[in-house]
């Protein structure tokens, strides 16, 4: 997923004696005895921008999933507790995680009965089909590489209007269950359905992006409000009742509420100030002794499966040209990008997709001076000589990059780094809430953007597949996450197999992923930039961190009485 936006872990090294780098409070607080005494109050959540849409089944941005998780439920979910754990798949609507039949293409769900969404009409069982239908109607963005295995997905794909999933959804509301049958099996498909994108939904939920009005949802939260321009206010949900402690937990606040607009260091001001709980944006360079020393207990370091990336646009000037898009790699210094972000200890520089200890990774560089299979330097005659040999030598380049202090930076370097190798670059700084789907528009013409990517789940295929397999790029549309539109077919059909691998032999899949890998970062259809690590910035009032490996900070669990 995308959108993080964070500073991390180098605060830890070089400030902060008393922070933790896993999970778990800082604060004195101690699990409860008593969970109602810590019951109440309002969690206050600061942001730059708004993270666009709320429709769930669109939206992107981790910003958002990190709150969707409270309104909304799928068929199952991941495991709501912190550490290691918070991986695991668990039932959620569905009463069972069912094991597969047909040779791992057919899965039966048995509905839960009882649940209701927040206006208090049944989940049933012709919600969960539309809502599965809906996915191809509204576009989402994982629709055809998530759920493009069902059958009846490629027409669907094609005429998303009058997608019915014929064939590869059958709901029996007379028994409560829900059959998916697959083209092919599928070693990833329990986790794609665990993700906001799968979210059931009332079957009259619109058909088109719900923009700023929400989707009644069944999780302990609803959404009451949302201005883009102002904030964000979840609100518990009255009918909402625990059926899985695992799944769905009820939340400690009444009130969750995010607000827009303050500066980077307005939001460290607001939270040391206790005017506000939480930041979601980076702790800027110029603020980290200060939170390090004096608010040590309050910070907390986890390291993130994630990288930040500039995709190169592959079909338009000048990075349609092979030569020219790996003369960038080797020009960007990623230690410059790394000292921008706020040190070395806070990230490591990187040149290839998959981040380090994830699935698949296997360390690879072919982008680096002296040679090696890390990154080690950049090579400035290299790149001038590419450039040259490409024929692209003074042609025009746009870098589109979010207006927060960090992303602006990055532009800049990247703007330097490109005239110095013989384009003519300008930046275009957009609002944080726009530059995400103005970047992955095709008719918005983007040549170069910055951006971060984060795992929805632990493989190999959520970085490579998603990001840079064909069913992902849609010309024309805001939810196209292939946003260098770089389709190669050879690539696509090993990425393909890589998949139908990873059913029976997830050891042997990843062997192919770590080769799939190479292909792509040969390929150049984008620069990586460096892996970042996260910090989250409390207020003093804020007790029972819990930090989860795919939603991160689980708001919902924090006190604030």
């Amino acid at each position: 997923m995308k959108w993080q936006m964070t500073v991390g872990a180098g605060l830890c090294v070089v400030l902060l004696a008393a922070c933790t780098s896993s999970t778990g409070s800082t604060n004195s607080n101690q699990p409860p005895t008593d969970t109602s005494a810590h019951r109440g109050g309002t969690l206050h959540l600061v942001a730059n921008a708004a993270g666009g849409t709320i429709d769930p089944q669109i939206n992107y941005t981790q910003q958002y999933w990190q709150l969707f998780q409270d309104v909304y439920d799928g068929l199952l979910a991941f495991k709501k507790v912190d550490g290691a754990d918070s991986t695991t798949i668990v039932p959620d609507l569905a009463e069972s995680v069912p094991n597969p039949t047909n040779d791992g293409k057919t899965y039966v769900f048995k509905l839960r009965k009882g649940i209701t969404f927040s206006d208090g009409s049944p989940v049933t069982v012709p919600d969960v089909v539309a809502s599965f239908q809906r996915i191809f109607k509204v576009l989402s963005p994982t629709s055809g590489t998530f759920f493009q295995v069902i059958k009846g997905a490629d027409i669907c794909i094609k005429t998303p209007a009058s997608c019915t999933l014929a064939g590869g959804l059958v709901g029996d509301a007379a028994a409560g269950t829900i059959t998916f049958n697959l083209t092919t099996p599928d070693s990833e498909f329990l986790d794609k359905l665990a993700i906001p994108h799968a979210s059931i939904l009332p079957a009259a939920a619109p058909s088109h992006d719900a923009g700023t009005t929400p989707i009644l949802g069944t999780g302990p939260y609803v959404i009451s409000a949302y201005n883009p321009n102002a904030a964000l206010t979840l609100t518990r949900n009255p009918h909402f009742k625990v059926w899985s402690q695992d799944a769905q937990p009820d939340g400690y606040p009444d009130v969750i509420e995010q607000t827009y607009g303050l500066t980077s260091e307005a939001e460290v001001t607001a939270v040391e100030n206790g005017q506000a709980d939480w930041m979601f944006d980076p702790v800027p360079a110029d603020r980290l002794v200060e939170v390090g020393t004096k608010y040590a207990s309050q910070a907390h370091i986890n390291t993130l499966s994630a990288f930040w990336y500039a995709p190169l646009n592959v079909n338009l000037p000048p990075f349609n040209n092979l030569q020219a898009r790996q003369a960038v790699n080797w020009a960007v210094d990623r230690n410059a990008l790394v000292k921008v972000y706020g040190g070395s200890n806070l990230a490591t520089p990187t040149c290839q997709i998959l981040p380090p200890s994830f699935p698949g990774h296997q360390d690879y560089c072919p982008y680096t001076n002296p040679s090696g299979t890390t990154w080690s330097g950049p090579d400035l005659n290299k790149a001038k000589q590419l450039v040259q040999q490409s024929g692209t030598a003074g042609q025009s380049v746009g870098i589109v990059v979010a207006n927060d202090a960090t992303s602006k930076a990055m532009g800049e370097y990247l703007q330097s780094v490109l005239n110095e190798i013989g384009y003519k670059a300008t930046v275009k700084a957009l609002s944080g809430s726009l530059q995400f789907t103005y970047i992955q528009n095709t008719n918005n013409k983007v040549q170069i953007s910055v951006s971060q990517w984060f795992q929805d789940y632990p493989a190999a295929s959520d970085f490579l597949y998603v990001l840079f397999g064909c069913a992902s790029f849609h010309p024309g549309s805001d939810s196209s996450i292939n946003i260098s539109g770089y389709c190669d077919p050879t690539v696509d059909a090993a990425m393909k197999h890589a998949l139908i691998t990873g059913v029976t032999d997830k050891t042997a899949a990843n062997t192919e992923w770590a080769a799939i890998d190479k292909q792509v970062t040969d390929a150049a259809a984008s620069v990586p930039l460096f892996t970042p690590k996260q910090v989250d910035f409390l207020s003093s009032r804020v007790g029972n961190y819990k930090f989860a490996k795919v939603f991160f900070f689980n708001v919902d669990q924090a006190w604030v009485q």
